[in-house]
């Protein structure tokens, strides 16, 4: 794989000189000043630029500025001038690798290219080893202990050492990202890059460019050359997830890539050899995806070769306090508030509770009650209507088998669901029974104990 570098300068001569004399080596991008090169930098991940100081507008400095504050953060080389040995010291001051006087020697030029991308590919496996090494084997951010999760992950650490291609399978919510980051962080590819892609999220046109790159004017609006998320993931692990959502031409290629490890940028000939794993995710069912011809079913069975099913929430009941007390702790210390703690009816209610949208919904319910949290102790009066209404379901569906409700039990039960809706507003909860508020009144000191006041 070609490193990308960046040239900036505004003389076109100079340029295209040194694109010619660099582009055996590296992927050369191009830009005619600063402007041009922050748009070039946010849109392409480069390991070099190598910029001109005195050009039309700003200078080459704010271009190393830009560069040493980007997160991708590529070394710096600054062309200058003769006599301009101060202003390019205080540059490597600021950050940049190097200075070259002008003309550029290209001898000179191609060895500090070289000493920077070794300096730098050594230091972020130093950084990456460090934050590792730890974590060898281990599974940080999965959290339980319920036999449903454990069997998940006794899987994990056997096909993540791998080469094998995972399909991760289950409900919305349910992890499936944090499940394939464990499998790339537990596997001799740690080291490399997790690139993840939501395939719903982009529309067809646009995710064939996304994940295999195109070339500079292969179609309206591609005004420069990109690469493709499979490029990015080169040594690593590529995430695919909602991979039921791609359309037929993405697929031809997305199995041609499993069959033979190359890939062509859009508007190229060119095959590119890439070593990138791919785990992919999915919440439809592809096989009755493939007799809808929906889904091509030589791909599947491409992808089908170790499959994980991710567990609903409702399967891990031993997991939900687990979880919940995590995730109100995470958001109690992000908003600097004190964590809430939850009573044993409370935490009844939750348990039971069937959660739809799985972890997803459980962190975002743990949010919401830091945020909106009563006093210190959280009652199920406290919970938002939903968990209520479900408990008072499973409690009539239990009751009508033994016995008929009498008339005094369901109207308690629908005042108690009145005044949870309407959040302990009396007049609100009597208008939502289509009673007086004075009625009502009359009821709640027949039974105080329903009164969330």
């Amino acid at each position: 794989m070609k490193p990308n570098l960046l040239i900036v300068d505004d003389e076109q001569h100079t340029r295209e000189g040194l694109e010619l004399a660099l582009e055996d080596k590296y992927e050369v991008f191009l830009a005619s000043g600063p402007e041009e090169a922050f748009n070039a930098i946010e849109a392409e991940k480069f390991e070099v630029v190598l910029t001109d100081l005195k050009m039309s507008g700003q200078s080459g400095m704010s271009v190393i500025d830009f560069s040493i504050q980007h997160p991708t953060a590529p070394i710096c080389i600054m062309m200058t001038a003769y006599g301009e040995v101060d202003v390019a010291v205080e540059a490597m001051k600021r950050g940049a690798f190097d200075f070259l006087s002008k003309p550029v020697n290209l001898e000179k030029l191609e060895l500090l290219i070289k000493r920077g991308l070794e300096g730098k590919t050594l230091k972020s496996e130093n950084s990456q080893l460090h934050q590792r090494l730890d974590k060898k084997f281990t599974f940080r951010g999965i959290l339980g202990k319920s036999p449903a999760l454990e069997k998940v992950l006794e899987q994990i650490q056997l096909v993540a050492p791998t080469k094998t291609t995972v399909l991760l399978t289950g409900e919305t919510g349910t992890g499936k990202e944090l499940v394939a980051q464990s499998i790339h962080q537990n596997s001799d590819r740690a080291r490399g890059p997790f690139v993840a892609v939501h395939c719903a999220a982009l529309p067809a046109n646009l995710l064939e460019s996304e994940l295999f790159g195109h070339e500079k004017g292969a179609f309206t609006g591609a005004n420069e050359k990109r690469i493709g998320r499979f490029e990015s993931a080169h040594g690593g692990t590529l995430f695919l997830d909602e991979i039921g959502e791609i359309d037929a031409s993405t697929q031809v290629k997305l199995l041609r890539f499993l069959e033979s490890k190359t890939i062509e940028r859009l508007g190229s000939s060119k095959t590119i050899e890439i070593d990138t794993r791919l785990v992919c995710a999915t919440n439809r069912d592809l096989v009755s995806m493939i007799k809808k011809d929906e889904f091509r079913e030589d791909l599947f069975y491409r992808l089908n070769v170790v499959t994980v099913e991710l567990p609903p929430l409702r399967e891990r009941g031993e997991d939900i306090l687990l979880l919940i007390d995590h995730f109100l702790g995470i958001y109690a210390e992000e908003n600097q508030f004190d964590r809430p703690k939850l009573s044993k009816e409370a935490f009844a209610i939750l348990k039971d509770y069937s959660w739809p949208g799985n972890i997803r919904e459980l962190r975002n319910f743990c949010e919401n009650l830091v945020v909106l949290k009563r006093g210190d102790e959280i009652t199920p009066y406290d919970l938002d209507p939903r968990f209520s209404m479900q408990a008072d379901d499973q409690d009539l569906n239990e009751q009508s088998t033994a016995h008929t409700l009498s008339v005094e039990e369901n109207e308690k039960r629908l005042l108690r669901n009145a005044l949870v809706r309407a959040n302990g507003n009396r007049t609100k909860a009597a208008e939502l029974m289509g009673i007086s508020r004075r009625t009502l009144h009359r009821k709640l000191s027949r039974w105080p104990e329903l009164d969330v006041q």
